[in-house]
C-alpha cells in the first residue's frame, strides 16, 4: 500500500520532552501502513537514540536517521525529505503533539482540495490561535489571509510540489531558516488550504538549538536574503510593500523594544547600527504608514540615528499592559454571561491616553518626552484604529493548553482623562459549556478566562480579574454537566467543568467563606456552588492549628441547598471557642481548615485566625495539605537515592512508555 503521509520529526536531546510527541504520532487513527514517521536525530547523547532504535525495531512505519551533530534541525529535515515516501509530508517539532485523527483529516482534505500546502489548525499552550484559523479557506492568499503570521514548518506539504520546486531548508541555517523555507513555499504554491474547524497540532515550546546564530550581522544577512526572495517572486506595488512591512515590523522594529533591549547594553550598539543600515537600504519611509503608530516612532528614531531615545522609549513601553475587570457575572438560560471592562494601561496602572485632534481625531504621543521628538499628525493619527477598538474573550485549559474563543459583544467608549482621552472597551462574553469548543462541549477540567484587546495603537492580553461576584454552579441543560465559576489565589476568574467530586466543587469557591461570631461559638459558612438533589454526603469541617501542635477541632457541617444559577448553597458548621486552649475548642492562633467527607480530607482555600480578644477572622490562603501516611513519604525519600532511582528508570520499557500495541 502506498504511504499517504510522512511525518518528519527532528530531535536533539529531548529527554522526556519528546514522549508526548512520539506517542501522538504512533497512535494516529490512520492505519499504520498508510503513514510513516521519520525521526532525524541530530547527534543526541541523552539516550533518545536507543529508544528510537527500539521503536524502529518494533514498528514497521518508524524510521530513524542518525546524523552527525550540526546544532540545527534543518539538515535533519532535508535528509528526511529526501528519503520520505509519503504523498504528503508533515513537519513536526520534538515537543509538539498531534491530535489522534489529525493526519487522517488533513490528508483527506488535502487530496479533496488538491492542496500543495495545507495549514491544519494549531493550538499553543499560552497564546490563542492566529486569525488565520478563523475560517476554512481554499486558495488562501499570503497577504489577504495573513499567512505570514504562520511561518513555522507545522504544515502538510505535497511532496511532489517540494520536489518540483527543489524546496529545502538552508543548511545549517540560521534564525530565519524556517521562515525562508515556508515563504518560498507560499509564493510558489498553486493552492494553499487552511483547515480551521478542529485543532490538528498542539505546538509547545520550540526545541532549543543553542548553536543557531544570534549575531546581528548574521541576522541582517539572513533578512536580506529573505527580502531578495520577495523581490524575485513579487512585483513592485502594494502587495510587496505589505510583505515588506511585515518583516519591518517583526524582524527589525520589535528587536528595538522589550526588556532585553531596554535594560541590557550587550550588543545593543551593534544591533542598532546593523539594523539602521538595513532600514536605510531596504525599507523606504512609505512603509511606515503600514505600521502601528508606536512602531512608526521607532522607525523614525532609527532612521534619525537616535539610539538614546530608542532605549528611553523601549523602557517606557515595556510596562504597557491590559487591565480586564469583571463587572457582572450571571447565569442566563444555562450559559454564564460575563460583563467586562478592558483598558490598556501604563506600568503604574494609569490609563494610556491620546491627544484630541480636529473634530473627532486622536493622536498618539510617546509616554515619555523624547527631546523634542514628535511624529507629524498624519503619522500619529490613531482615529481609525481607535474606532475599531475591541476585545476578544477565550478560555484556556490549565492542563492541556487548549484554547476556545467565546461569543462576545463590545463597544468602545471615550472618556476624558486630564488633558487626554482614554479608550475603554465594555461588553459581554457568553460561555455555554455545551457549545464553547468550536460548537461542541468543553472537556472537563479547569479553564482560565482570558481577554485580548486591540486598543487604538496597541494590543495586549491578560486574565480576567475582579472580586468574586457569583460562585453559583449550574448544570448544563443538554449535557447535565456541572459548571462552577471560581477565582484563583491571585483573583483571576476561571471556570471548572465537571468537578471531580462534591468536595472539589466546594474547595474551588471556599475563598468566599464567612464567619458569624456568637458569644461562645462561631458559625463558619462555606459557599457550596451546587447541592445535588440528594443533599450531598455527610460532611465535617476540621480545623488544625498550624504551629505544629497536635490540636484539632471538628464539627459536623449542615448543608443548606440554594437555587441553581441564582443562589449558592451553604455549608454551616458551629465551632465552639475559648480564649484559652481546650480540647475541642477553637483558641487563639491560626487554624487550617479541611473538609472531611467519607473519611477523606481536602484542604480549603482559606485560613481562620483568632486573636486573644476572641475575634475570629477569615483570610484567603492556599489550600493546606492533609498529613500523609509514612509509606508514601518513605517512597519519595527512597526515590532520591541514585541506585534506586536508576533501577526504577530501567523498568520503564519502551513499549509501556509509548503505549505500543
Amino acid at each position: 500500500m502506498n504511504v499517504k503521509v510522512s511525518v518528519v520529526v527532528p530531535v536533539h536531546n529531548p529527554g522526556d520532552g519528546a514522549d508526548d510527541c512520539i506517542r501522538s504520532v504512533l497512535e494516529q487513527s490512520m492505519a499504520s501502513e498508510e503513514y510513516e514517521v521519520i525521526f532525524a536525530d541530530d547527534g543526541s547523547d541523552d539516550g533518545i537514540q536507543r529508544r528510537l532504535d527500539t521503536l524502529e525495531a518494533v514498528r514497521s512505519n518508524v524510521r530513524v536517521l542518525h546524523l552527525e551533530r550540526t546544532g540545527s534541525p534543518m539538515r535533519g529535515r532535508n535528509v528526511a525529505l529526501m528519503v520520505a515516501r509519503g504523498e504528503y509530508v508533515y513537519l513536526l517539532d520534538q515537543a509538539d503533539r498531534l491530535e489522534r485523527d489529525a493526519l487522517e483529516r488533513m490528508y483527506l482534505r488535502a487530496v479533496e482540495s488538491g492542496a500543495d500546502i495545507l495549514l491544519g489548525r494549531l493550538a499553543g499552550d499560552q497564546r490563542p490561535s492566529s486569525a488565520v484559523f478563523d475560517a476554512d479557506r481554499e486558495n488562501a492568499d499570503i497577504v489577504r489571509d495573513r499567512l505570514l503570521t504562520q511561518l513555522t514548518p507545522h504544515k502538510l506539504f505535497r511532496r511532489a510540489f517540494l520536489d518540483a520546486e527543489a524546496l529545502n531548508f538552508p543548511d545549517p541555517g540560521g534564525c530565519l531558516a524556517e521562515q525562508t523555507f515556508v515563504l518560498r513555499a507560499y509564493l510558489r504554491a498553486g493552492n494553499i488550504v487552511v483547515m480551521a474547524d478542529e485543532v490538528c497540532c498542539h505546538v509547545t515550546e520550540r526545541p532549543e538549538w543553542p548553536e543557531l546564530p544570534e549575531d546581528p550581522y548574521v541576522w541582517a544577512a539572513e533578512l536580506r536574503e529573505l527580502l531578495d526572495i520577495i523581490d524575485d517572486e513579487v512585483p513592485e506595488g502594494r502587495r510587496r510593500d505589505r510583505m515588506y512591512a511585515h518583516w519591518f515590523r517583526t524582524a527589525v522594529l520589535r528587536r528595538l523594544g522589550g526588556s532585553r533591549f531596554a535594560t541590557s547594553s550587550t550588543d545593543r550598539a551593534a544591533t542598532f547600527t546593523t539594523l539602521r543600515e538595513l532600514v536605510v537600504q531596504r525599507f523606504p519611509p512609505r512603509l511606515d504608514l503600514l505600521l502601528p503608530v508606536p512602531l512608526r516612532a521607532r522607525a523614525a528614531l532609527l532612521r534619525a540615528g537616535r539610539l538614546d531615545q530608542l532605549v528611553v522609549l523601549a523602557g517606557a513601553m515595556r510596562g504597557v499592559r491590559l487591565q480586564a475587570d469583571l463587572d457582572e457575572l450571571d447565569w442566563d438560560d444555562g450559559a454564564l454571561v460575563m460583563g467586562l471592562t478592558a483598558e490598556i494601561t501604563q506600568a503604574d496602572g494609569t490609563p494610556v491616553t491620546f491627544t484630541p485632534y480636529g473634530d473627532d481625531g486622536l493622536l498618539w504621543e510617546p509616554p515619555v518626552p523624547l527631546d523634542g521628538f514628535r511624529l507629524p499628525p498624519e503619522m500619529a493619527d490613531v482615529s481609525q484604529a481607535a474606532a475599531r477598538a475591541r476585545f476578544e474573550v477565550y478560555v484556556r485549559h490549565e492542563e492541556t493548553g487548549a484554547i476556545h474563543f467565546l461569543p462576545s459583544k463590545c463597544s468602545m467608549i471615550r472618556c476624558r482623562h486630564r488633558d487626554g482621552v482614554r479608550l475603554q472597551v465594555m461588553g459581554t462574553a457568553r460561555l455555554d459549556v455545551d457549545a464553547a469548543a468550536t460548537g461542541g462541549p468543553l472537556p472537563p477540567g479547569l479553564w482560565e478566562i482570558h481577554v485580548r484587546m486591540y486598543g487604538g495603537a496597541q494590543q495586549a492580553r491578560t486574565r480576567v480579574t475582579g472580586a468574586p461576584l457569583n460562585c453559583t454552579g449550574m448544570v448544563a441543560d443538554c449535557s447535565r454537566r456541572l459548571t462552577v465559576p471560581w477565582w484563583s489565589d491571585s483573583g483571576e476568574l476561571g471556570i471548572c467543568v465537571e468537578p471531580r467530586s462534591f468536595p472539589e466543587s466546594i474547595v474551588l469557591v471556599s475563598p468566599g467563606t464567612t464567619v458569624i461570631r456568637q458569644r461562645k461559638h462561631v458559625f463558619v459558612v462555606v459557599p457550596v456552588p451546587y447541592v445535588p438533589p440528594s443533599g450531598g454526603p455527610p460532611a465535617e469541617l476540621v480545623f488544625r492549628q498550624s504551629t505544629g501542635r497536635d490540636r484539632e477541632v471538628a464539627a459536623p457541617a449542615l448543608v443548606e441547598p440554594g437555587v441553581p444559577g441564582e443562589l449558592a448553597g451553604r455549608l454551616i458548621a458551629k465551632i465552639p471557642t475559648r480564649r484559652v486552649y481546650r480540647e475541642g475548642f477553637l483558641a487563639p492562633g491560626v487554624w487550617a481548615p479541611f473538609l472531611r467527607v467519607d473519611g477523606k480530607e481536602t484542604g480549603l482555600r482559606f485560613k481562620v485566625e483568632m486573636n486573644r480578644g476572641g475575634r475570629v477572622e477569615i483570610h484567603r490562603a492556599a489550600a493546606a495539605q492533609p498529613s500523609e501516611p509514612w509509606y508514601p513519604l518513605l517512597k519519595r525519600v527512597a526515590l532520591r537515592i541514585p541506585l534506586v532511582r536508576n533501577a526504577v528508570r530501567v523498568t520503564r520499557t519502551v513499549q509501556r512508555r509509548y503505549m505500543l500495541n
